[in-house]
């Protein structure tokens, strides 16, 4: 085994899970970044009204979207980028509730994916004040990005894995998991309405 993975991060417009207006991608292959892409979405109906918080958190605004492709449109390319590896994302139950709350909204069938959280390992690797990504990448040495830009975001959450994993003596994403008592989990399909991740020991 090797360290592969994909970092993934989502932007939204407003306080609602599933109204994704960018996503960040990074592939990660034996521990070395081989390619980052990302765009702009968007929002699935319903939930595509822009907050002025979020609008000043990111930038983005409903103008920059107007002809983003939609969630629908956009999910084959998150696939075929992704492919069959463990997402991995900071703070990783937000970013894997946009999938499946955009999923839903849209009538989309949700992928199955697996996923691990560089906050969680962060707590268990490095002694910080806080664990914000900014600190965290800057203790990996990944000390300057454009915080909330979904790409550099999941660049930056790429490298802190990376350094985390070569602290930790792991080959793989699972061996992180487990030498640092944090678990892989799976999005799960909702069930009779009721929206859950499940999750599975790594």
């Amino acid at each position: 085994m090797s360290l592969d993975f994909t970092a993934i991060d989502f932007e939204t417009a407003n306080s609602s899970s599933a109204s994704a207006c960018a996503v960040g991608l990074v592939r990660v292959r034996a521990g070395e970044v081989v390619a980052k892409t990302g765009w702009l979405i968007r929002p699935p109906a319903g939930h595509d009204a822009f907050f002025e918080l979020n609008t000043r958190i990111h930038g983005i605004e409903a103008r920059d979207v107007a002809d983003a492709a939609t969630w629908t449109e956009q999910l084959s390319d998150i696939a075929s980028f992704v492919g069959e590896d463990i997402l991995v994302a900071h703070n990783a139950g937000f970013d894997m509730a946009v999938i499946k709350r955009a999923c839903e909204a849209t009538g989309d069938e949700c992928p199955p994916y697996r996923y691990a959280c560089s906050l969680q390992v962060a707590r268990r690797v490095y002694s910080l004040e806080s664990y914000r990504l900014p600190f965290v990448a800057a203790e990996a040495g990944f000390a300057s990005f454009a915080h909330h830009n979904a790409t550099a975001d999941a660049l930056a959450c790429a490298h802190v894995m990376v350094d985390a994993a070569r602290r930790a003596g792991a080959a793989d994403i699972v061996a992180l998991a487990e030498a640092t008592g944090v678990r892989v989990s799976q999005i799960a399909p909702a069930t009779a309405g009721r929206a859950a991740s499940a999750v599975v020991a790594a």
